[in-house]
């Protein structure tokens, strides 16, 4: 598997550090807040385990599975929601967990579907933000990374469902994509 990894672009200690860091913020953010953390499945799930274990508050979780991508490394555009939460979210702050962040669709419709719910509030955590792909006007209220438009994979990003499990973000070689298509 990583004999198909161009380069890591992030390490696994600067990931872990990086995280620590947006959990020490949240913390201080939220204080006395009743806080729903939304994993954005699948891709988010290592990201959400290390943070909330990072975040020093009374928290609860849940999750939600939306689609753009299918099997392809580019976004179709149209979103689907593929596993929806499980309670309502009237009473609470909700913060929304992401792996990635790039055109910005799919944070942009979630954001809007969420916010027609009601909640105290939507925020989000990405850890990577891809500002280069931007097609929507969206920013996430907390960061990870700003990374480059380069497709990426590891620690949880996939490629054909492939490569989450790296426990760093590395950039695919281009002989994978003809290999695994």
């Amino acid at each position: 598997m990583e004999e198909y990894i161009d380069r890591v672009l992030i390490s696994r200690e600067d990931l872990g550090k990086r995280v620590a860091e947006l959990g020490a913020e949240i913390t201080r953010d939220y204080e006395g807040k009743k806080i729903l953390v939304l994993g954005i499945l699948k891709g988010a799930v290592p990201f959400m385990a290390d943070l909330i274990r990072e975040i020093k508050l009374p928290l609860t979780y849940d999750f939600m599975a939306l689609s753009s991508y299918g099997a392809s490394t580019q976004s179709s555009g149209v979103v689907r929601i593929l596993k929806d939460l499980e309670r309502g979210v009237e009473d609470v702050h909700i913060l929304i967990v992401e792996d990635i962040v790039d055109t910005g669709l799919t944070l942009k419709y979630l954001k809007e579907n969420l916010k027609a719910r009601n909640p105290l509030s939507v925020k989000v955590v990405t850890l990577l933000d891809k500002e280069a792909r931007r097609t929507t006007v969206v920013t996430p209220d907390y960061n990870g990374f700003s990374i480059p438009d380069e497709f990426v994979v590891g620690y949880g990003l996939d490629f054909n469902q492939e490569y989450r499990n790296l426990p760093y973000i590395g950039v695919l070689k281009q002989e994978a994509y003809e290999i695994l298509e």
